[in-house]
């Protein structure tokens, strides 16, 4: 049977094969916009502060899913690649299994205890009502989210990754015409939001059911096999991008608590306009990444190390050029990205706009870093995969933001995430030269 990833990439070959994925990543950014731009012009730029107060506890159940996605994804992807296809469908049954049961575990907690996780996340009296509404549908529905997010790499997997495209475009389109619907018409507020963003995880959760379940050949489910240490590996091999969004849960509560100190609801509420530009600027880096892993793994579990070799070079090109158009476009499109959530001329408009431009040299580095973090993973390298992204979501930013406001004032926050995307850039690239023998991209 012909498997996709059994080729050998010309870099045309290679952009093709990752398009849908990356393609996929960034239409699942746009909705996660379209969600924050309606919210802000429908509702209000103190609900958008709500959201952004909830995500840090949305942020861990992304966490758990997204580990077992990309992590689970490299465990399948090697045994398929080492032509244990059978034990490869089993593992993935079990992974599904997983994470339905997380799913379940998220969506207790937020129908118990929603009000008091915002208070916990820092919701003021004005914006606890709407942050505790927010995660209380939102977390009902986390089994969804966590197949939606276990899928998303599977896809890729199973050598349909344009499958995955169509679902999440499909995802989109009905969370921003139900965005509009809810928060319009209907003026349900910010409830209206994440009715709308629950109803878009569905989508592919439920069509991805059926397409494993009923497909014959290649990937699909099997009757689970609970291998405990398999599930283990998976856990460790994703736990950079588990790192990844639970840096991401902390981090934002620091930046929220920060900005209301320094300029209150306001200030939370440009943060995080920032924060929505990163995710959409960086989708880029994200989903190539997400889309090149498999080659990966499937080449190290066939042990074709010139393919390994071959595929790096092509993806450190892309990546390099990826990052200079990415941070010219940040330049250049600021007062536009900004001007989309906050009318010009408003107080969150000049403050988004002034911290953007100190944010964006972030862009040169974090495509390296997140390319680096999702390669080591893809090799089964859970621990410098954890590394890199403990260092750049983490490590490195928690220490901006501890030391540059107290020096900076406001403009310290606004540095903070460029000076730890660069020191984490000067770690991905002396860990990815120190290893390039032991993984085969070597230059001869």
């Amino acid at each position: 049977m012909y498997n996709r990833l059994d080729q050998d990439f010309t870099l045309g070959g290679l952009l093709r094969f990752a398009l849908p994925t990356t393609i996929m990543m960034l239409v699942t950014s746009l909705y996660t916009i379209v969600d924050g731009v309606l919210t802000a012009r429908l509702v209000g730029e103190n609900a958008l502060a709500a959201i952004n107060i909830a995500y840090p506890a949305l942020s861990v159940m992304l966490a758990a899913g997204i580990m077992l996605g990309t992590g689970g994804s490299a465990v399948v992807g090697h045994r398929m690649g080492a032509g244990d296809l059978a034990g490869a469908r089993r593992t993935f049954g079990f992974l599904a299994l997983t994470a339905v049961w997380m799913g379940g575990c998220f969506a207790l907690a937020g129908g118990l205890w929603a009000e008091e996780l915002a208070r916990l996340l820092g919701a003021s009296d004005l914006l606890l009502p709407d942050a505790a509404v927010y995660l209380r549908i939102q977390l009902l529905f986390a089994p969804m989210a966590m197949l939606q997010l276990l899928f998303e790499s599977f896809f890729v997997t199973a050598g349909r990754p344009g499958l995955g495209l169509g679902l999440t475009i499909g995802a989109g389109l009905t969370n921003g015409v139900l965005d509009w619907l809810y928060m319009g018409p209907l003026e349900l507020g910010i409830a209206g939001a994440a009715m709308a963003t629950v109803t878009g995880y569905c989508i592919p959760a439920v069509c991805g059911v059926v397409f494993f379940l009923t497909r014959r050949q290649g990937l699909r489910f099997a009757r689970p096999e609970p291998r405990w240490t398999l599930l283990g590996r998976a856990c460790f091999n994703g736990s950079s991008e588990m790192v990844t969004n639970l840096s991401t849960a902390v981090t934002t509560f620091c930046f929220n608590a920060i900005m209301l100190a320094l300029l209150g609801e306001t200030g939370v509420a440009a943060i995080t306009i920032l924060l929505y530009a990163q995710f959409l600027l960086i989708a880029l880096f994200l989903g190539f990444s997400m889309g090149v892993a498999p080659v990966f793994s499937f080449n190290l579990g066939a042990q074709r190390h010139d393919r390994l070799r071959n595929t790096f070079r092509h993806c450190a090109r892309f990546i390099l050029l990826g990052a200079v158009a990415i941070f010219a476009a940040a330049q250049l499109l600021a007062p536009v990205i900004v001007g989309v959530f906050s009318p010009a001329g408003t107080q969150v408009y000049g403050l988004a706009l002034g911290g953007f431009r100190l944010f964006a040299p972030a862009f040169l580095f974090a495509g390296i870093n997140i390319f680096a973090s999702a390669l080591f993973t893809a090799l089964g390298d859970g621990k410098r995969s954890a590394l890199i992204s403990f260092a750049r979501t983490f490590g490195f930013l928690m220490a901006g933001l501890l030391v540059l406001p107290r020096l900076l004032g406001v403009t310290g926050v606004w540095l903070a995430v460029p000076a730890a995307e660069g020191l984490s850039c000067l770690l991905s690239l002396f860990l990815l030269w120190r290893h390039r023998d032991m993984y085969g991209w070597k230059r001869e």
